[in-house]
């Protein structure tokens, strides 16, 4: 499991055209099932994205995000093996 932490490069006004995109984007990686839970970052200066595959796969997906492609933020991959989850939360449910 990772969590891809973005980081915008440009102020929010600049993010502001491409948003809608970002968030086009955002809902795909939900309906293809490699993005489980996003939102931004509080301050606003960036993101967090809880995501399922391997590294290579969430590079190549992170890489298309409309505001990574237009110079707007950067992002890290962060690896984690989830081994406790709070009630009513499944890990199966997560890695399924």
């Amino acid at each position: 499991m990772f969590i891809i932490s973005l980081t915008y490069t440009a102020g929010l006004e600049a993010l502001e055209p491409h948003r809608p995109a970002h968030r086009a984007w955002l809902d795909q990686g939900i309906a293809d099932g490699w993005m489980l839970l996003a939102g931004p970052r509080n301050p606003r200066d960036g993101g967090i994205i809880l995501a399922r595959g391997t590294r290579a796969e969430l590079q190549e997906q992170a890489a298309t995000d409309p505001f990574f492609q237009n110079g707007l933020s950067t992002f890290d991959l962060i690896e984690f093996n989830a081994v406790r989850a709070a009630a009513g939360v499944t890990l199966e449910s997560l890695l399924a």
